[in-house]
């Protein structure tokens, strides 16, 4: 096996080493899941272990940095005028076509607090929409936004068996069935 790791240039290298981090950790994490060992999230961002440990001193730390961005793009979406409740929940399928690695971080029930507190982000923007839908008749008036966090695990559950070309084809299979729950029923 050879050695990828760069040479070690010291402090001046920490930004560097540490966007090197977060884009491997992207990459592993959409293709081996939030639970790859970082030992490889390392390696495919070339640098040693000490140096992923100095910039994230655990998986959650990592893992936030990494799905922060997916966080924010949520958010700023949903603060669109007009933005819809299925606007939100169509980006986040993307992002778990892309990676159930952030779903598995948001749709567990985490013992770290930096993990609810994201979690509760998601949650929180998705209650917000929520209310909006009610109020337009286009929701079930007892859906939750803990509700919709689980159907999207339960899709990232159904993705992550998926082999990668065939995501997008379960994802719309998962919410046909899916819109049954959520939706009001038509009225004859």
């Amino acid at each position: 096996m050879s050695d990828t790791r760069r040479p070690n240039r010291g402090p001046s290298a920490a930004a560097e080493n540490r966007a090197a981090l977060i884009a491997a950790a992207r990459d592993v994490f959409a293709g081996s899941g939030y639970d790859a060992p970082l030992s490889a999230i390392a390696r495919a961002a070339g640098v040693g272990q000490g140096s992923l440990y100095r910039h994230f001193p655990d998986r959650v730390s990592l893992a936030l940095a990494v799905f922060e961005e997916g966080v924010s793009a949520l958010e700023a979406l949903a603060a669109e005028p007009g933005a819809t409740l299925d606007d939100v929940l169509a980006l986040m399928t993307e992002q778990t076509i892309t990676s159930t690695a952030f779903i598995d971080m948001v749709s567990v029930s985490p013992a770290d607090p930096r993990m609810i507190e994201v979690r509760d982000r998601v949650a929180g923007l998705l209650d917000d929409l929520l209310g909006r839908a009610r109020r337009a008749g286009a929701v079930r008036a007892d859906l939750t936004a803990d509700d919709l966090v689980m159907a999207v695990g339960m899709l990232a559950g159904v993705l992550r068996r998926t082999p990668a070309p065939a995501r997008r084809h379960a994802a719309e299979r998962v919410w046909r069935l899916l819109r049954h729950g959520i939706h009001t029923p038509a009225r004859p």
